[in-house]
């Protein structure tokens, strides 16, 4: 499978923007898919996942109530509304599927931890500037 993230971009503080995500292949509506993101000089993290029946999704702390990951199997696609954007929220943005759908969050000494993610696709770039 490929992931293709798009939407990224430049908005200010307070904005929104939508990531997208594009799977290739037909067994995308068996897997769990995820956002991740990395700012510079940190480790990446942990945004938003969504099961494969799109019943059950985890935030990170830093974007619950300001995010929200959808998914539509039709179209092999899955997004992230990004709403009340910050500066802190400045990153490359990466999208991921965990295929066998085994995975799950955990508590972390720095936040939520997804397991189990085994694809990834290239990132977009987010910037919010003030």
């Amino acid at each position: 499978v490929q992931l293709q993230a798009s939407g990224g971009g430049l908005v200010q503080a307070g904005g929104s923007l939508r990531l997208s995500c594009a799977a290739s292949g037909r067994a995308f509506s068996t897997y769990n898919m995820g956002w991740f993101r990395q700012a510079p000089g940190k480790e990446r993290e942990f945004v938003a996942s969504i099961d494969w029946s799109a019943r059950s999704a985890n935030y990170q702390d830093s974007v619950k109530g300001r995010f929200t990951i959808s998914r539509d199997n039709a179209k092999n696609t899955v997004y992230l509304q990004m709403n009340s954007l910050k500066i802190e929220d400045t990153a490359v943005y990466y999208c991921a599927a965990d295929r066998l759908a085994r995975g799950g969050v955990v508590a972390g000494p720095a936040g939520w931890i997804y397991y189990g993610m085994d694809t990834w696709g290239k990132g977009t770039q987010v910037t919010v500037s003030s």
